[in-house]
């Protein structure tokens, strides 16, 4: 059990029958009236984002929540296999499980999946990831605009925004926050 008083950031707690991880919180002190906690938390089950308001004081459950070092494989359809790095278990994956990841994912990604006792909730992506352009136009002569950015396809078959000067096979640094190109490699 965890006060609310005592939220931290990244901390998961059980709440109404799911399991979230506090991403914001804000202790309010109206003029009137008991003190409240504000938390913002994401659904780990769902991906969802809710908005909950606490009185200052009870107590919520803890979730012990662990997380696998995995490596990426191979995809079969909709299933997305992952090996664990130290006892080369694999586990396999549905496609609806991880959709908002599977764009970032190529063989041989290291990632984190999260577990509650035995229900897989997702996985992490490490923040930043290198990929090899696989096709782009190539610079226009004399398109020297300020920020000038061009389409690209990377190797898992996204599209991200890069600079003139990025010709296809070189690789890029693509955040996985937003899906942004950050640098060259």
């Amino acid at each position: 059990m965890i006060n609310v008083n005592d939220f931290k950031t990244g901390v998961t707690i059980l709440f109404e029958n799911n399991i979230y991880q506090v991403l914001e919180f804000q202790h309010v002190k109206p003029g009137k009236g008991a003190a409240i906690v504000k938390a913002k938390l994401k659904n780990l089950r769902t991906g969802s984002i809710v908005e909950q308001t606490f009185n200052a004081g009870i107590k919520v459950e803890t979730a012990r929540v662990s997380k696998v070092k995995m490596q990426f494989l191979y995809a079969t359809g909709d299933t997305y296999s992952f090996m664990n790095m130290e006892t080369y278990e694999q586990v396999e994956l549905d496609a609806s499980q991880i959709r908002n990841e599977i764009k970032y994912l190529k063989e041989g990604l290291e990632v984190m999946l999260t577990f509650y006792e035995s229900e897989m909730l997702g996985i992490e992506l490490p923040e930043k990831i290198a990929y090899k352009v696989t096709e782009t136009e190539p610079a226009i002569k004399g398109n020297t605009a300020t920020n000038a950015t061009k389409d690209a396809t990377i190797e898992t078959g996204m599209n991200v925004k890069v600079p003139l000067f990025i010709e296809q096979g070189e690789e890029i640094i693509v955040s996985t926050k937003d899906g942004k190109y950050v640098s060259r490699k």
